[in-house]
């Protein structure tokens, strides 16, 4: 056994480092120069957008046929960067929709501070550029910790969206750490919160969430307080067999159409 004296220093370790890089525990951005952004997203016939400069907020696809149902933002998840989910574009564009991948400061090629109001504060201005470019409804979607940051933009007044696509979600970022991470005391040492049940409370929305059913990273039952929570129009969708990273994206799969005609069933009134 570790002497209890012994155990204590450990534990006051892990959770003073803990307590200083919680950013670079949480978040594991993918860096790239913005002219090989520029490069790859003409590979993968996408537009940065809204300039292909130090000033783009993400990446842009259009439908075909260049009229679009509405706009999906999508905030994706802790690992890697916006470019590597153009699985949410091919889909979305599919069903009329147009897509814009939104990317957050400190990821791809975009500077800035990593962490909750950063992230929140940015995609409240990506929203406004989106609302002041394009009309017709607005859905929100986020993936795993994107679905914490949809979650804290729509409960922001001046968000005003018509719904939200979320993938498994966590309720609060402090409950899934503490189950993670028992001998720490997590919720003192958390600066971000991510609290998507407060949040979800606040905005009022019409909600579709996607729980992933064999998920070891956010395990499903996080997802299910999640859901249970709301007292809006909702819908869950579970897959079964599936885990946190292997969820059906395929641009076919009969949820994505689901979940849109349940968030959006007609075209709302432009803005």
């Amino acid at each position: 056994m570790i002497p209890l004296a012994v155990g204590v220093v450990l534990v006051a370790g892990a959770t003073i480092f803990a307590a200083v890089f919680q950013d670079r525990l949480i978040h594991l951005p993918s860096r790239i120069s913005l002219e090989e952004l520029e490069a790859q997203a003409n590979r993968l016939g996408v537009a940065v957008w809204p300039t292909a400069d130090a000033d783009h907020r993400g990446l842009l696809v259009e439908p075909a046929g260049g009229s679009a149902r509405g706009t999906v933002v999508v905030f994706h998840g802790n690992a890697g960067q916006a470019l590597d989910r153009t699985y949410w574009s091919e889909a979305m564009a599919r069903l009329g929709w147009r897509t814009v991948l939104a990317e957050y400061p400190g990821y791809g090629a975009r500077d800035g501070r990593l962490g909750e109001a950063a992230f929140v504060a940015d995609g409240l201005e990506t929203l406004a550029l989106v609302r002041g470019a394009f009309d017709g409804p607005i859905v929100l979607a986020g993936e795993s910790l994107g679905a914490g940051v949809a979650s804290g933009v729509a409960a922001a007044d001046e968000a005003r969206v018509d719904g939200l696509l979320l993938v498994t979600p966590w309720a609060d970022l402090p409950s899934l750490a503490g189950e993670k991470f028992p001998v720490l005391p997590v919720g003192m040492i958390l600066r971000d919160r991510y609290d998507s049940v407060a949040n979800l409370g606040i905005a009022g929305l019409p909600t579709a969430i996607c729980i992933a059913e064999e998920d070891q990273i956010i395990p499903p039952h996080h997802a299910e307080r999640l859901f249970a929570s709301l007292e809006v129009p909702k819908r869950a969708w579970r897959f079964a067999g599936r885990g946190h990273n292997d969820w059906p994206i395929e641009p076919d799969a009969s949820w994505w159409r689901e979940a849109m005609t349940f968030l959006a069933p007609r075209p709302l009134d432009p803005r």
